[in-house]
């Protein structure tokens, strides 16, 4: 039987900042939901349990202004499971193909359910009725140190679309983490998803991205919903412990709308200060008591030969690059990198109209 992970409002952790000037996080306690992922990881490192072993990766950020942190994991690139044949944004589900219900259970690090006391929106999901129930189990192939995903109950057979659900597990994760290097990200069919069967990705990253604290222009902002000023172009949810529920309504619109044109797009949830256009104080450019989740929609890679030196998905997009060789990672510039993601994104004018008929749609909820 696996660990239970029972956690209710009252387990978010609220006080969370980053340092100034390096950049690293501060030294804080790590609480339990840190302890019971990084004691399971490590116990299952060490059992053999993945398909490599991974220790300190090699890191480097890149000159200039974005600041992308790059990191060498040759084994990632050759060692992982062959991704699934991909068709369609809209796939169904094929219990044919592999899926979390096939893996080795020693994986499992626990479950997580949300305590319902007191707290209605987890029984009142519309005609979805969602479950509550979440898997946690470790990345075999990790792409840096506490890799796991978030599987919500696997004998459901949900395919890789987001529901309003998991993007609140997504949320409440972060919210539960001490850490700010604890990031959790999404990657939609046609956008480098590699397994047909809803899931999300955690783990942690020592390194200050540049995506926590980018300039931000309002969309529709009483929803949470704003434009990312800088590249790679994309839209920016944001919300605190108190708005959660809400954010992620609007958030699954947003996503729904992508699915149902065929939009394929990439998620990316990390500790991140309140939104600006431009930060005036110290204090608030540390801050991370809130939780900033970017979209980026993007080309969709069906078949696409994959690029050798990285993919794009969440988290390049994010600014952390992982390398798949020696060369590319010792001689990649900033340029080189904003023109591989830019080769992803949508056009200027598919992006500029996308926006729009999002601001529509939010405003007419």
């Amino acid at each position: 039987m696996p660990l239970q992970f029972v956690y209710s409002n009252q387990d978010f952790v609220i006080d969370v900042c980053r340092s100034s000037g390096n950049g690293h996080r501060l030294a804080s306690p790590p609480v339990k939901f840190d302890r019971i992922i990084q004691a399971g990881w490590r116990d299952r490192m060490e059992r053999g349990l993945f398909r490599y072993h991974l220790g300190d990766l090699q890191t480097r950020i890149l000159p200039g202004p974005h600041g992308y942190v790059a990191q060498l994991n040759v084994q990632r690139g050759t060692e992982r499971r062959k991704p699934q044949e991909i068709l369609s944004i809209q796939q169904e589900f094929d219990g044919k193909q592999f899926n979390f219900n096939r893996i080795n259970p020693e994986e499992i690090i626990f479950e997580m359910m949300k305590s319902t006391e007191g707290d209605t929106d987890l029984h009142d999901n519309g005609p979805l009725h969602q479950p509550c129930r979440i898997v946690v189990l470790v990345n075999v192939s990790p792409l840096e140190f506490g890799h796991c995903l978030f599987v919500p109950d696997p004998s459901c057979c949900f395919p890789q679309t987001l529901t309003r659900f998991a993007i609140q597990v997504g949320i409440e994760s972060v919210l539960l983490s001490s850490d700010p290097g604890f990031r959790v990200g999404f990657n939609s069919l046609g956008a480098f998803a590699s397994v047909n069967h809803l899931h999300l990705h955690g783990y942690y990253l020592d390194h200050e991205l540049k995506i926590e604290s980018m300039p931000v222009k309002p969309l529709v902002p009483e929803k949470g919903f704003f434009r990312l000023l800088d590249f790679p172009a994309g839209f920016l949810f944001y919300t605190e412990s108190e708005e959660v529920e809400k954010v992620a309504r609007a958030i699954c619109e947003v996503t729904d709308f992508l699915v149902d044109g065929n939009i394929s797009h990439n998620l990316f949830l990390t500790r991140g200060c309140p939104p600006h256009d431009c930060i005036e104080k110290e204090k608030d450019h540390c801050s991370r008591k809130g939780v900033r989740i970017a979209v980026w929609p993007r080309i969709s890679c069906f078949g696409a030969k994959e690029e050798s030196a990285f993919n794009v998905a969440l988290c390049e997009l994010a600014g952390h690059l992982p390398f798949k060789n020696k060369k590319d990672y010792e001689l990649t510039t900033e340029k080189d990198v904003i023109d591989i993601i830019q080769s992803y994104l949508l056009p200027d004018s598919e992006f500029l109209r996308l926006e729009q008929q999002l601001t529509c749609h939010l405003m007419d909820l």
